[in-house]
């Protein structure tokens, strides 16, 4: 469960992301408005409201994706299909036909049902239906519905049944979560401070993303950053669930940095001065701040706690100074100058001031604790004497910096005996390993990497910042994993696509590493994300050492079991040491594959 909420949390920044594009549009809109051009003006407002009035649909279409397992556009399209079904179905007038009753004895709740709530649900229904169905075969006159073609289909049927349920569950639910928001608006400025230090209190394990949607977004009425892009709401309320966050990332977390640099040993200054400038500078400019948190987050967690306090206090005295400012990104200095021409913004440079004071909190707060508890933040490390051992790894001279570091990474997760899954939010590396125990976490860090979080014995998060998309790319993705091909099984008797010996055989048994004669690296990986199955539905036939020939059966898999588990059951081939390949030449097969037939050719340099 928890790392289906995390999933979820990374899916769900894909809308998210959309809203700095309608935000820039407002903002300036409200600048021009102010230079009284009100025809421009109107234009490019009419423009992000026009993004931010479809959020509830971005949220359906972007969870369906990114909960989907490939990333498929039929995935997003069922999304659309499962959003569209009960909004429509159940809206007002629909309702009244339904009930037989008039449209305004309609419960008010159905007025409301295509909100966030109910795109994040379509969202998550129809990557469920993907991930289950996007490989089922139907029969022959039906088989142009088969596959990916069944899913909005399925999606539209199983939304058709959500939309029944709805239509007696939905009041109630609506009345809760609307009853919740009034408490939590209630407690005004005690409340925008609980928040804001749960907020920070639940980075770590990537759910603040949900708990965010609560305040933001209409899910519980509250919709703070909607409310705010459309200027909407009680000036000096609306926004008080975002405005104390830019005190403490433009002001303060560079201010604990600062401290955190200050208390580095001498002989480490220099490094920890890069660290941290550039999360500072990310903090301060964009509101990314997990480069940043994650420095000091686990190796002195008393430092984050205090971090938590001091967020939720600065959010709480924001409320009750009815200071307010917005965002559609993070609390950083573009968002706040797009905030000041807000109509609805109340003193917005008031939270300068507050800034100010917070920095000089921050910087004595943070190197009070790291004195008094002696608390290991970066730089306090003492230097070992086989450091720049850890860090030895091949690079080339035309690599640039992201892709050495990736190298570097990659080096010290163990490489491709190791590492079975690579993916990456806004600031994160998120990695599915055979075993977490074995990495060199001096050698990741060293790397230029703000800090690691070991989930779990095999799913790991890296920090890289903003910057990780362009570590997390094809470089590391899949070209340092190798090249090579996939098959569907018709069956689960799985054989060696080459000759040579065994050299490894994973001990979850989803996996099998051949060696040839040749010198060629062959990695046998037998389904996709099949690590998490933990060897059930596989039985290894062969053992390390032993020399195998091609279409030898070397194992066998439960195709049923692989599926039943939500997993797909992909054979795939891949040369993980492509440095020893001269040349590389496939055959594209559409056909039933036999053992006989060749699929790729390879020679050696």
């Amino acid at each position: 469960m928890k790392n289906y909420l995390q999933r979820m949390g990374r899916s769900l920044q894909l809308p998210v992301a959309v809203l700095p594009a309608a935000a820039l549009l407002v903002g300036i809109g409200n600048w021009w408005a102010s230079a009284s051009n009100d025809i421009v003006a109107h234009f490019l407002q009419a423009g992000g409201n026009a993004v931010l009035s479809q959020l509830p649909l971005l949220f359906a279409v972007g969870l369906a994706l990114g909960m989907s397992k490939d990333k498929d556009g039929a995935a997003a399209l069922a999304g659309l299909v499962a959003f569209e079904l009960p909004t429509n179905v159940l809206k007002p007038e629909s309702v009244a036909t339904l009930l037989n009753i008039k449209v305004a004895t309609v419960n008010p709740a159905f007025g409301q049902i295509g909100n966030v709530f109910i795109g994040i649900i379509s969202g998550l229904i129809a990557a469920a239906l993907y991930n289950r169905f996007h490989e089922t075969k139907l029969p022959m006159a039906l088989s142009f519905f088969s596959g990916k073609r069944l899913v909005p289909i399925l999606a539209a049927l199983t939304m058709l049944l959500v939309s029944v349920a709805l239509l007696i569950v939905w009041p109630p639910v609506y009345d809760a979560l609307v009853t919740f928001g009034k408490f939590i608006v209630g407690l005004g400025a005690v409340g925008a401070g609980l928040y804001g230090f749960f907020n920070r209190l639940l980075i770590p394990t990537g759910l603040h993303q949900a708990l965010n949607s609560v305040f933001w977004f209409d899910v519980a009425g509250i919709n703070d950053i909607g409310k705010f892009l459309a200027h909407k709401g009680i000036k000096g309320v609306t926004g008080m669930y975002q405005a104390g966050f830019f005190p403490v990332m433009m002001f303060g977390l560079p201010a604990g940095a600062y401290a955190i640099y200050r208390n580095a040993l001498p002989e480490r200054k220099v490094e920890t001065a890069s660290l941290m400038m550039a999360g500072a500078f990310a903090s301060f400019f964009t509101g990314v701040t997990e480069p940043l948190e994650f420095s000091f987050m686990f190796v002195a967690w008393p430092l984050y706690v205090l971090h938590a306090i001091f967020t939720g206090l600065s959010l709480a005295f924001a409320a009750f100074m009815h200071w307010t400012a917005g965002f559609a990104f993070s609390a950083g200095l573009v968002d706040y100058i797009l905030s000041l021409k807000n109509p609805i913004a109340n003193q917005p440079l008031m939270l300068i001031l507050q800034g100010l004071v917070l920095a000089v909190i921050y910087y004595f707060g943070f190197d009070f604790a790291i004195k008094k508890f002696h608390l290991m933040t970066p730089g306090r490390e003492p230097v070992t004497a086989d450091d720049a051992d850890d860090l030895a790894i091949a690079t080339d001279a035309d690599d640039d910096k992201y892709t050495r570091q990736a190298k570097q990474i990659y080096a010290a997760l163990g490489g491709a005996d190791n590492l079975t899954v690579v993916d990456n939010c806004t600031t994160r590396l998120r990695l599915q390993l055979a075993d977490t125990s074995t990495i060199n976490e001096a050698a990741i860090k060293h790397s230029g990497a703000a800090g690691i979080n070991k989930l779990d014995d095999h799913n790991l998060q890296i920090i890289i910042g903003t910057e990780v998309q362009f570590v997390a790319d094809d470089t590391f993705a899949k070209k340092m994993l190798g090249d090579g091909f996939a098959i569907d099984p018709a069956d689960g008797t799985i054989t060696a696509p080459v000759d040579g010996t065994v050299s490894t055989v994973f001990p979850t048994k989803h996996a099998i590493g051949f060696k040839t004669d040749s010198g060629l690296e062959i990695l046998l990986h037998m389904g996709i994300d099949t690590v998490e199955l933990n060897g059930a539905p596989f039985e290894v036939l062969v053992q390390t050492g032993q020399p195998v020939h091609h279409g030898e059966v070397v194992a066998k898999a439960d195709l049923a079991a692989i599926k039943a588990a939500g997993k797909a059951t992909t054979m795939m081939v891949i040369i993980i040491n492509m440095d020893a390949v001269n040349l590389m030449k496939f055959k594209m097969l559409t056909n039933q594959v036999k053992v006989s037939d060749e699929i790729m050719l390879v020679t050696t340099k």
